[in-house]
């Protein structure tokens, strides 16, 4: 039994050196990073956002409804999220990761508020999105799976806003472009 008790007291005490080098190096990580973001205007947890590295698809030039215009060019920012497709409206809507925020993802400033169901149920995509999509449908078309269902894309997403944030609430969103995209397959 003393052997039992001696060698649990070593066991201890290494855990707790563990313990403290390990929250002596997360001490310093954060000290370096407070440094980085004292240098960075500020702004809402959300908005600080940097471009992410990978090339954004070419929203403005490709599209058919504008999202990013003058007027809320100022409101994008980059959000991590998964896309995913529901029942209701907006269908297409982005869980921003890490956090409990749903966006909705409508077309563009001109099509929010919504005037038709459809203008929340099919919204127009950057192309790095639409290829995304079209590539996983052949790919269910090549496979023995019976029945579509869209996948989930996980993304970096450049989204502006549509309306303000208000808490508890879904925020009407368009999606400018999207990089590192990685789509998970359901079937």
């Amino acid at each position: 039994m003393p052997w039992y008790i001696t060698g649990m007291k070593t066991q201890l005490v290494s855990s707790a050196a563990l313990l403290l080098s390990a929250a002596a190096l997360l001490a310093a990580s954060a000290a370096t990073q407070s440094q980085k973001t004292a240098k960075q205007p500020s702004g809402t947890a959300s908005q600080e956002h940097k471009r992410p590295r990978g090339k954004a698809s070419q929203g403005a030039a490709t599209r058919k409804i504008t999202c990013k215009t003058r007027e809320n060019a100022s409101l994008c920012y980059w959000a991590h999220g998964r896309l995913a497709v529901y029942n209701g409206n907006p269908s297409a809507r982005i869980w921003k990761i890490g956090t409990h925020r749903i966006l909705g993802v409508f077309s563009g400033p001109s099509h929010f508020p919504p005037k038709t169901n459809a203008d929340g149920e099919s919204p127009e995509l950057p192309l790095s999105l639409e290829r995304a999509y079209e590539a996983d449908y052949r790919r269910w078309k090549q496979s023995d799976a019976k029945y579509y269902e869209f996948p989930l894309i996980f993304a970096d997403f450049e989204v502006c806003p549509l309306e303000p944030e208000k808490k508890g609430e879904m925020q009407a969103v368009c999606i400018e472009s999207a990089t590192n995209i990685l789509v998970q397959k359901s079937y």
